[in-house]
């Protein structure tokens, strides 16, 4: 099915946001102060945002690619499978879903956040920290290095696994199969259509809903791996935008030990996501497309 781009922006804004409330909310209930979830783990939060990425992935995979991440959409518009005309929108709708996401995570756990006193966890269920700043010079420095190696790595393989995922999914084989005969007949044929979709659906729609529930257990495995230094952000909006709503919230809202939100090290799950997709998408396209 054909969908308007207008409802791709929507869909995009609702994705972000279902990923922020899953996962920041997880977030937010293990380090809050208060709540029942307080202190229940690092594997509460790996799980709230696995199911934070497969949940709008099995909701939204077919409406709007379900990018939710602007490292993701650039890293494929870079490499020309995806228009460039769409990539300011798509970015725009991620940011604002994450604020969204955020401010009903805000609004629901605000009088945890009163009760919290350590101001690193209440950034914490904005925005990532890492472990190594002690609020030294030279631990910001380390702080830095140790964030961009993990956030690029990590990255990397979310984005490289989820086109693994869903490029190559049982049953792809199928569809390249078809159009390699239909290109040797010279036929024209609409892959995207209900009925070419329809015709191919018994040898693909398992794999298919299997890569997006794979692709939650990838991101809840990345926390799990490499989510300890930083948190992992592994997605420009996921930080960007709770960490501008943490800036402009006042302390009536987030309470009284709300600190500062860590501008200095905002650019780093900022542009290491962007890198990583970048790299990522292009080594899968040289390599399988």
């Amino acid at each position: 099915m054909d969908f308007a781009w207008t409802l791709k922006y929507a869909t995009e804004i609702l994705g972000t946001a279902i990923l922020i409330i899953l996962g920041n909310g997880a977030v937010a209930n293990v380090e809050l102060k208060g709540t029942k979830g307080h202190q229940s783990g690092w594997l509460v939060i790996a799980v709230g945002y696995g199911m934070g990425v497969m949940i709008p992935a099995l909701m939204f995979g077919n409406v709007s690619g379900n990018h939710i991440n602007p490292a993701f959409t650039l890293g494929l518009a870079i490499s020309g499978l995806f228009p460039w005309a769409q990539v300011a929108p798509y970015i725009a709708a991620q940011m604002l879903g994450a604020i969204l996401g955020q401010a009903v995570v805000v609004a629901t756990h605000r009088p945890y956040y009163l009760n919290t006193t350590n101001p690193n966890n209440i950034l914490g269920t904005f925005s990532t920290i890492s472990n190594v700043d002690h609020g030294t010079p030279e631990s910001r420095k380390a702080a830095t290095i140790n964030g961009f190696i993990n956030e690029f790595f990590g990255s990397f393989v979310l984005f490289f696994g989820a086109l693994g995922l869903t490029k190559n999914f049982f049953g792809a084989e199928a569809v390249q199969f078809a159009k390699r005969q239909i290109a040797q007949t010279g036929q024209s044929v609409d892959f995207s259509s209900l009925q070419v979709k329809a015709q191919l659906a018994p040898v693909t729609a398992a794999g298919t809903a299997v890569a997006h529930l794979a692709l939650g257990f990838l991101v809840m495995a990345l926390v799990t791996s490499l989510g300890g230094p930083t948190g992992p952000g592994l997605n420009p909006a996921r930080d960007l935008g709770p960490r501008i709503l943490h800036f402009l919230l006042p302390k009536s809202v987030l309470g009284e030990h709300k600190g500062d939100s860590k501008w200095w090290y905002a650019w780093v799950p900022v542009v290491a996501p962007i890198l990583a997709g970048i790299a990522a998408v292009a080594l899968f396209k040289f390599l399988y497309l």
